[in-house]
């Protein structure tokens, strides 16, 4: 089946057959005529969830992945600003 498309009137009048329909396949709700947001089964939207994990790096990979170069930091020479307290 299709992926239908639905403006957010259409999908507000007929909610439960934008449920269904979103068992079978991923259904858009436009806004002015632009895609907003898209209506999935919650199975597609686990299945989706799994793999952005799956594919993220943890923290400690982000950490081990930052630049060693023994804590020296090349800095730029300017001047600090007039605090007035």
């Amino acid at each position: 089946m299709a992926q239908r498309s639905w403006s957010v009137q259409d999908a507000k009048n007929r909610f439960s057959e934008v449920v269904e329909a979103a068992r079978r396949t991923p259904q858009t709700v436009t806004k002015h005529g632009k895609p907003a947001v898209v209506v999935v089964d919650v199975a597609e939207y686990e299945r989706l969830r799994h793999l952005e994990r799956e594919w993220a790096p943890s923290f400690a990979d982000v950490l081990l992945a930052m630049p060693q170069d023994d804590g020296e930091f090349s800095r730029r020479d300017v001047r600090m600003r007039d605090a007035e307290l």
